[in-house]
């Protein structure tokens, strides 16, 4: 794993990885997060893999503020640096390591990627540092339950069938689905044998976001630990255009905000995001959407915690 150097670490996440001046270790801090840098698993464009580069880049003029005029600045975050390895098997047993330790010290966590598939060893180090049951919101343009995609049973486009064998996923209920605008055939024959819950993106229009909430809220409240994870490609590339695999008719900027904020009142133990390809959009809307995404989800955390 590399570390980035104390002086990136002062202009990053506007401030805040330095504690107002002070170091920050880990058992003090109020958010942890880390990137992966790799994109090995995608099935079509490359590029993920400079995601978490570019958006810890495009904090450094930003304030330590949320939309609501929060301020952040007494929060202490630390940023492990990213994740990197050639070898798919090394990194991912590197990144579930790393995240029981942070589960299991009750860390609320950020992971960036990469591609959709680093999500796979995040949710098998909280299987393994826990000894509940926990639910996972998945916000996507695709499903992701494949049980194989381009000969990999670990692609970005599997992540959520490896989920539901670990031993904390009680069943394919046990994951809320937003945003999904696109299906393979592995999928449709999936959940013809498996209750799958799932929001598409036409029907979050129709429901208005407000519904919506409502509805995963109800579904998810009996868990007392949730994770999110969002890929890029959620919104309409009209909002996030840098993303490998970008589906027309999606959610807007508003639509996704005002999504965490209220999806946000659950146990929210961690969350990522992902697919972000810097080099597929010379104007970095997706860089951008995702230093958003994540700034306000940690104002909504730390507003709980205060």
């Amino acid at each position: 794993m590399s570390a980035i150097t104390e002086f990136e670490k002062k202009r990053l996440w506007g401030g805040l990885c330095d504690g107002q001046g002070k170091p920050v270790n880990l058992k003090e801090a109020d958010i942890v997060v880390f990137g992966i840098s790799y994109d090995d698993n995608v099935s079509y464009r490359k590029g993920a893999k400079e995601g978490p580069a570019a958006i810890r880049k495009s904090t450094e003029p930003i304030p330590p503020t949320t939309e609501y005029f929060e301020d952040l600045s007494g929060t202490k975050v630390v940023d492990l640096g990213d994740f990197y390895d050639d070898d798919c098997n090394r990194l991912f047993e590197k990144v579930e390591q790393e995240v029981q330790v942070l589960v299991r010290n009750q860390k609320f966590f950020t992971m960036i990627g990469g591609d959709h598939s680093v999500t796979i060893p995040v949710l098998r180090g909280i299987d393994k540092a826990i000894e509940h049951n926990f639910g996972i919101i998945h916000i996507d343009a695709h499903f992701d339950l494949c049980d194989e995609l381009s000969g990999s049973k670990v692609s970005h486009g599997c992540t959520q069938r490896r989920a539901v064998e670990l031993n904390h996923i009680k069943d394919s209920e046990s994951i809320f689905f937003i945003g999904i605008r696109s299906a393979e055939i592995d999928e449709i024959d999936f959940m013809k044998e498996n209750k799958v819950n799932v929001i598409n993106a036409a029907s979050f229009e129709e429901m208005g976001t407000k519904k919506v909430i409502e509805i995963v809220k109800e579904k998810m409240k009996n868990f007392k630990s949730i994770y999110i994870t969002l890929d890029i490609d959620s919104l309409d590339p009209a909002y996030a255009a840098g993303t490998g695999t970008p589906k027309f008719g999606g959610l807007t900027s508003r639509q996704i905000l005002n999504l965490l904020k209220g999806l946000f009142e659950l146990p929210i133990i961690g969350f990522d995001v992902v697919e972000v390809a810097p080099s597929l959009d010379s104007s970095m809307s997706s860089v951008y959407a995702a230093q958003r995404i994540i700034t306000e989800c940690w104002g909504h955390q730390m507003r709980k915690t205060r």
